[in-house]
């Protein structure tokens, strides 16, 4: 299998998808190191990041009350694999906005009048648990991170009990971990389905004319299977065409775009990346005179998607998410602003930025509450308490003081090379509801919870837990 194709699968969880960037860093565990002034490369501050007030400004907080925070500065942990030889850049968009973000917070005058100072590192895919034993060493907490292979490092952050407000989890155990926040969660027992739901809204023949686009290669195989589960959960059966691809290529792929058209299918479902390959596919399924609809994960929102249709064999690419997509800046100002904050510092903007900076915000507004008394405690206890989060409007509303995801999707549609929000029609608009989100047996991923949904396989005694106030 692809390393980079298990990198974008990996890194959002079925959510964006990871491009590769042109450049590379070091890969020391403290590669980068953010905080103080920018020099004006940031964006000018703001009293709010769309809906939500700042969380950042000044005051007088002192002391040192735990690790990496002082009278004057709080350090955290941030960021990515980057320096991955096999897709250099892989997920840079994630450090980029933790870093933006914090110079943004720190021109308002840092968390209570604390500057924060960030250490930045590159897991390179392969050094996620050296990471993770760096910033045991130095941290307050890891904020806005995303690791492709965290599951290595779960042990270790556990064991030193340091916190995360994660940007994004991959492996069962960090996704159920202790300790572990996301402001937008992907837990192994509960999955949003909105893109299903909203193919049966548009779509009267869904149900009875889908396909499951199969792979050679595990990762993708896994999720398909959960889509395959859920599916069968909402009444969809599969007409199963029999076309599975070779994760590393086909010599052609008329013969399986002639099997598509000769079973009738009207709508495919993808779970695997765009590549070259999956792109010949596209082309090949237009060649043979078949024109079903594409119902893709929401990795196929990407720019490598919307340069490649020139032609148009992916106008029927149709793709159901929990993020505001960049075309609808100018009607939500939280995407604007991220996308602001960013670009004043040269960084990457893609989805997994967006994640990152609401990770940041959702930290940001939990540490702010704890006034002097900042502890890695007080901030546990303040992200228990959030139930509701859209990290002032970049996505849907998530849960995740209880680990749950969005039960809300829009969907976008690929006209040559532009997305456009078909549904809801209202741009800036989410459609809901409980049928969204789904239950997942926990086991399939090979996790065991205990009664609070937390795994046990690192759990230990000495973990922070919540404290009611």
């Amino acid at each position: 299998m692809k390393v980079d194709k298990i990198g974008r699968l990996a890194a959002g969880a079925l959510a964006v998808a990871l491009v590769t960037a042109s450049c590379s860093s070091e890969r020391s565990g403290t590669d980068g190191v953010s905080g103080g002034d920018s020099g004006g490369a940031t964006a000018a501050a703001s009293k709010t990041f769309g809906t939500l007030a700042s969380p950042c400004g000044p005051g007088d907080a002192k002391g040192k009350t735990d690790q990496g925070v002082s009278d004057d500065a709080i350090t955290i942990g941030f960021g990515d694999d980057r320096g991955f030889a096999s897709a250099p850049g892989l997920s840079k968009e994630m450090g980029d906005a933790v870093s933006a973000m914090i110079d943004w917070c720190n021109q308002q005058g840092g968390i209570n009048g604390r500057k924060i100072k960030g250490n930045q590192y590159d897991a390179a895919y392969a050094q996620s648990a050296k990471v993770m034993q760096e910033s045991c060493k130095q941290d307050f907490m890891l904020v806005g991170q995303g690791f492709a292979m965290d599951e290595a490092a779960e042990q270790y952050r556990v064991a030193c009990k340091l916190p995360t407000v994660a940007g994004y989890t991959v492996g069962p155990n960090a996704a159920m971990g202790p300790m572990k926040y996301e402001a937008v969660p992907y837990p192994v027992d509960m999955m949003n389905i909105g893109g299903l739901r909203l193919a049966e809204k548009q779509f009267p023949d869904f149900k009875e004319k889908t396909d499951l686009l199969l792979s050679t290669s595990p990762a993708v195989s896994t999720g398909t299977g959960k889509i395959a589960g859920a599916m069968k959960e909402i009444g969809v059966k599969p007409l199963e065409c029999g076309v599975r691809l070779n994760d590393a290529g086909e010599s052609s792929y008329m013969p399986f775009a002639e099997k598509i058209k000769k079973c009738g299918a009207g709508y495919l479902w993808s779970s695997d990346s765009p590549d070259p390959g999956q792109f010949s596919l596209l082309e090949s399924i237009e060649r043979a005179g078949a024109e079903p609809k594409y119902v893709f994960e929401a990795t196929w929102y990407s720019t490598m998607v919307s340069k490649w249709n020139t032609s148009g064999a992916g106008d029927n690419l149709h793709v159901g998410m929990i993020f505001q997509p960049f075309e609808n800046a100018e009607k939500v100002p939280a995407v604007k602003q991220y996308m602001d904050v960013v670009n004043a510092k040269q960084g990457k903007v893609a989805l997994l930025g967006m994640q990152a900076t609401s990770a940041f915000l959702l930290w940001a507004q939990s540490a702010q509450k704890c006034g002097s008394d900042l502890t890695r405690q007080c901030v546990i206890n303040e992200l228990s308490k959030v139930h509701e989060w859209t990290g002032g409007g970049l996505h849907a509303p998530t849960d995740p003081g209880n680990n749950k995801p969005a039960s809300c999707s829009l969907m976008v549609k690929l006209n040559k090379t532009k997305y456009e929000q078909v549904y809801p029609k209202n741009v800036g608009e989410f459609e809901c509801g409980p049928e969204f989100v789904v239950k997942t047996d926990p086991k399939a991923s090979g996790v065991q919870l205990n009664g609070d949904r937390i795994s046990t396989k690192f759990l230990n005694d000495d973990v922070i837990k919540p404290q009611s106030s």
